[in-house]
């Protein structure tokens, strides 16, 4: 696997963190507890286990945030960013707190640490895969993230390795097919989106064929994205536009799997976008038990 990332919490503001403990926290108690009640108050121990071999962790500070906000502590044995090992089981961590209190935290922060774990593990094979064939671009997630569940998706690829992409539509101006119909031409979208997205905004155009890429590079897109090539394609198109316009970068996206990945590598693409980062991303099986006495 590539070299996953634990810097990536240090992008996470402490007041995110709280906002979002307490909003899942909320979701899954929104009033009463009523099971709180047969286990008290009574200070216990649990342990985190792994039970996915070789899973990148991701996800430790939303984790230890919702505990945080139960009156809860967890000690962690393994750091963000670690390939847990290849035993069966791992111990991950320790929580410590309240028995009603832990139990209370407990399925919102296991939901959180599965699936950002799952996410950096599929991201960091990906990057793994770009790596071992010497590609020098960018493997990106996409937009096609969980409503209200991006922000943690977005940190997840990042522990794993690979680009964000834009975090979302106000991260940077992309002029999808739908764009260009509404507005009449590639030309004229292009046009239109940079009179108001000025010098810090980069423009991206989604383009089905070498002719289209032309039109959005001549207008004055920073970005073509090539969506829907076949390999072959995707490398003359990708060679010629960059021959004609050498300081466009040039993304590949549709149909790109975990399988056909090194396929889709040349010197002539800078980025390639795969929306099975996120969707249908298998997670991370993780468990919390009580230990007696």
């Amino acid at each position: 696997m590539a070299r996953p990332s634990n810097k990536a919490a240090h992008a996470v503001p402490p007041h995110t963190l709280t906002r979002l403990a307490r909003e899942w926290l909320a979701e899954d108690t929104p009033n009463f507890d009523l099971a709180g009640v047969s286990v008290g108050s009574q200070e216990v121990e649990a342990w985190l286990l792994c039970k996915t071999p070789r899973s990148i962790l991701a996800g430790s500070p939303f984790f230890t945030a919702v505990f945080a906000e139960v009156g809860c502590r967890v000690d962690w044995i393994h750091q963000e960013g670690a390939e847990i090992g290849q035993d069966s089981v791992t111990l991950t961590a320790v929580v410590r707190g309240p028995a009603r209190c832990l139990l209370l935290g407990e399925r919102p922060a296991l939901n959180c640490l599965a699936r950002a774990s799952g996410i950096a593990t599929r991201s960091s094979l990906l990057q793994s895969t770009a790596t071992a064939r010497g590609w020098p671009g960018e493997v990106a997630g996409t937009r096609k993230t969980t409503p209200g569940f991006r922000l943690v998706e977005k940190y997840a690829m990042l522990v794993g390795g690979v680009s964000m992409h834009r975090q979302d539509l106000s991260g940077m101006v992309m002029l999808k097919d739908n764009h260009v119909w509404a507005s009449g031409s590639i030309t004229q979208a292009v046009k239109a989106a940079r009179s108001v997205s000025g010098f810090s905004s980069k423009i991206e155009v989604e383009c089905r064929s070498e002719e289209e890429g032309r039109e959005a590079a001549a207008a004055g897109a920073d970005i073509v994205m090539l969506d829907n090539f076949r390999p072959r394609e995707l490398h003359v198109a990708a060679c010629a536009l960059k021959k004609e316009f050498p300081t466009l970068l040039i993304e590949a996206s549709g149909g790109v799997t975990p399988e056909n990945l090194a396929t889709y590598f040349s010197p002539h693409v800078n980025i390639i976008s795969l929306g099975c980062i996120t969707q249908g991303c298998p997670v991370v099986d993780f468990s919390l038990k009580v230990q007696k006495g």
